[in-house]
């Protein structure tokens, strides 16, 4: 897996101050796209043991509220496998949600990531037990809005991830991995309304007169 690059402290893409990691490839193309050099699988650098080792120490001071992935796009199947290493190494080292882990993907969760790639990829599944919340699903231009916090366009969603698997599970509606694809996607279908979101509170534009 290649990255194009990691901000040490970021404020916009979730609470708090996190560091984000921005992984090469992306297959999804958005038009105005706001990180159109990483499409490419090849851009930027190798995501070595050393990055891993300096995004956990990063994590380390009490005011880092987190890590969040973004891209390029952290589904594309040979990014899932380079990023395990680095989510097992977190959760290790801040046990008991010391830290959240947040992932932005243009993938839908249950049609595509559920749907698809939780039966054909072994990693999908480890994947998610490490996630807190996933903003899904393509920026669309035309659906594009300024005053929404932590997404591009109003067709994404903010997905509590643990909470909507156990609501899943719990309805029995949790795809089966290693299940027939198409079984799976007609599971899914029906499930979106158990997904539990988070909604944040639009910012508020404030008029000064003087």
């Amino acid at each position: 897996m290649n990255y194009a690059d990691i901000k040490q402290y970021d404020v916009a893409n979730g609470p708090g101050v996190r560091i984000s990691l921005f992984v090469s490839g992306c297959t999804h193309h958005c038009k105005n796209c706001f990180n159109e050099e990483t499409w490419d699988f090849q851009y930027g650098q190798s995501f070595t043991e050393a990055e891993e080792d300096r995004i956990v120490e990063y994590l380390r001071p009490d005011y880092i509220a987190g890590l969040t992935l973004l891209g390029g796009e952290p589904f594309e199947h040979v990014n899932q496998k380079g990023l395990l290493p680095l989510l097992r190494k977190i959760r290790a080292a801040y046990p008991d949600g010391q830290k959240s882990i947040w992932a932005f993907s243009g993938y839908l969760f249950d049609r595509e990531i559920l749907g698809k790639m939780y039966s054909e990829w072994e990693e999908t599944k480890e994947l998610l037990s490490y996630i807190d919340v996933l903003v899904d699903g393509r920026f669309v231009e035309e659906l594009k809005n300024v005053n929404l916090r932590f997404k591009g366009s109003s067709n994404q969603r903010i997905i509590l991830v643990q909470e909507s698997l156990k609501a899943l599970e719990e309805a029995g509606l949790l795809p089966q991995a290693g299940a027939d694809t198409e079984a799976n996607t007609t599971c899914v279908a029906d499930m979106s309304d158990k997904l539990v979101l988070w909604n944040p509170p639009e910012y508020v534009q404030v008029e000064v007169k003087s």
